[in-house]
């Protein structure tokens, strides 16, 4: 269980890489620029990946720290999981929490500075999971903010489709 949560943290890690070397090749101008619709640039919609990777990990931090009893994810958060992907994977615009919206998120930064932040936020899971005790293993820890307590493995299957629907909106940006 722990080595499938470990391979699945990397695979979205490594399509996080990927799409930091692909911009790689755009100047900071280009990616601070925003679209005709004026929704985010490139560089602030990475600021929003980040921050719900952040949130999500500062959450966990603290529900574990008061040791709570915890229960493995019944068939219910599967069902509630592939309704999320689904309807994220739909050409519909959500607004954005609070906690990762507009208002925590800069005008302009550079691409230096957010891939700093967002390798230093996967090191942060990486470790995470390398380290997380096997009683923890098969437990629903993670409350998303729509669909309520999932396991480890839909946590990173969320932030991983989390991250394509936002791929496309980057690359939308920057075209």
């Amino acid at each position: 269980m722990k080595e499938s949560i470990i391979r699945a943290n990397e695979a979205y890690s490594k399509e996080v890489a990927d799409l930091l070397k692909e911009l790689s090749g755009c100047s900071d101008l280009h990616l601070n620029r925003k679209p005709s619709d004026q929704g985010w640039s490139a560089i602030q919609t990475i600021h929003h990946l980040i921050l719900v990777e952040e949130n999500a990990m500062a959450y966990l931090r603290k529900k574990l720290s008061f040791d709570p009893e915890l229960k493995p994810p019944g068939w219910l958060a599967g069902l509630k999981m592939l309704l999320l992907k689904t309807t994220l994977a739909l050409p519909i615009k959500f607004k954005a929490p609070k906690s990762a919206g507009s208002d925590k998120i800069p005008e302009t930064d550079t691409l230096e500075s957010v891939k700093s932040r967002w390798m230093k936020t996967r090191s942060d899971w990486t470790f995470f999971f390398e380290s997380m005790p096997e009683n923890l293993l098969n437990k629903a820890v993670y409350r998303h903010p729509i669909i309520g307590l999932i396991s480890w493995l839909q946590t990173i299957s969320f932030l991983s489709t989390h991250f394509n629907r936002h791929k496309r909106q980057i690359k939308r940006a920057i075209s």
